[in-house]
């Protein structure tokens, strides 16, 4: 870690805990910074690494114990300072030695190894949707789609490119990232008229070497045939769906967040999440809306939604669903699912909750300032457009 100093009179001297916490604690008060630094005599550089130390440490109190946490990097970081081995620092966290290893290796080494940059490697590393190789570098993107239109198989364009590009590392991808990119269409990289050119011209691939999923959804949309006009958020009527779960996977709840607005509509599943009664309870909620705000629904690709077809039909909207394992694609509502856990905690009983207690919780979520709609709430966002707040608001 950094050397963290306050100026005193012929030199400088520690940062003392007390010192430390009294910067985090006068800030949250609602000090300014300034003011901070002029009254403890420190330099700028010392208060802002305590404050950042500080919001690294909040982000990642509830982190999983499967991964290192900002204390535990801190503990590593005075361990390589005291010169200790990897074998003492893992005893003392409690961890297996190759993690302790990995971490410093990764970090630059004992050298280089700070808790604070190697807490901001691990954030950034976490981050998705990542980039792809194909969306990074075009000149690669260039000789993929050109083989793909000679008709090479994604496997020859890999082979070829090692033996054309023998000295150039960024000219290089296996066939499978050229498989996703054709199938996978939310990546976006590669044209999906090329899936034409591959020999056996298939829309999507056969799986390989593992057996076929049982119990897939029929005639699902994927969101790659969504409009675009979903996808910039410019027309308000698309929604995103989930269900949040209670304890032990008995109990639901049915989220539905407009895209354009974050405008919340939640709907009571009791302990009862198949098929049919999901598909009713969200007809039910739809209904209440104006037709021109009922236009899409995008969803994850779980069996609660397998007769999509009969809530099309009921409501007009047409059902998408996301690629596997792609939460992000319905960030609107990932993120509305978690501000709801402070209502709807997890490991809970989630039937105790009845439509109109759910009415209300949406209610205080659709009038909570947000950033995104630059500080206006969705219930006003709503109004805004339409003049009028539908239905289920004023019920709640």
């Amino acid at each position: 870690m950094g050397v963290l100093v306050v100026k005193k009179r012929g030199g400088y001297r520690w940062l003392t805990p007390a010192d430390r916490e009294q910067i985090v604690a006068r800030v949250r008060a609602g000090e300014r910074v300034v003011d901070v630094i002029a009254a403890l005599g420190s330099s700028s550089s010392s208060v802002y690494r305590v404050l950042d130390e500080a919001v690294l440490a909040r982000r990642r109190v509830a982190h999983s114990a499967h991964r290192l946490s900002f204390g535990e990097r801190e503990r590593i970081s005075r361990g390589v300072a005291a010169g200790e081995s990897g074998r003492a620092i893992a005893r003392a966290l409690g961890r297996a030695p190759s993690t302790v290893c990995r971490e410093i290796g990764g970090c630059g080494g004992r050298e280089r190894y700070r808790a604070l940059g190697a807490e901001r490697r691990a954030q950034a590393m976490a981050r998705r949707p990542k980039a792809t190789k194909l969306s990074g570098c075009p000149r690669l993107l260039a000789v993929v789609e050109a083989g793909l239109q000679a008709r090479f198989s994604p496997q020859q364009i890999s082979a070829r490119l090692r033996r054309d590009y023998p000295d150039d590392v960024e000219m290089r991808i296996s066939h499978e990232t050229i498989y996703l990119s054709l199938y996978v269409q939310s990546r976006g990289e590669l044209r999906r008229q090329l899936t034409a050119q591959l020999r056996t011209g298939r829309t999507k691939r056969k799986p390989q070497g593992r057996p076929v999923r049982r119990g897939r959804i029929p005639e699902m949309l994927m969101i790659s045939e969504r409009p675009a006009e979903v996808a910039d958020r410019a027309v308000p009527g698309h929604w995103e769906g989930d269900l949040i779960m209670g304890a032990y996977g008995r109990s639901a709840v049915a989220t539905l967040v407009e895209r354009h607005t974050r405008y919340v509509l939640l709907a009571y599943l009791g302990h009862d999440h198949s098929t049919d009664h999901v598909i009713g309870a969200l007809t039910d909620r739809i209904q209440t809306l104006p037709a021109h705000l009922v236009k899409s629904l995008t969803w994850d690709q779980g069996k609660e939604m397998a007769a999509h077809r009969k809530f099309t039909v009921a409501t007009g909207m047409a059902v998408y669903f996301c690629d596997p394992h792609s939460p992000w694609q319905r960030g609107s509502n990932e993120n509305t699912n978690g501000l709801l856990r402070q209502y709807l905690p997890k490991g809970t009983d989630l039937a105790v909750y009845d439509q109109a207690t759910l009415d209300r919780i949406a209610a205080q979520l659709n009038g909570r300032p947000r950033q995104t709609l630059d500080w206006l709430t969705p219930a006003e966002k709503l109004a805004e457009l339409l003049e009028i707040i539908p239905g289920p608001a004023e019920a709640a």
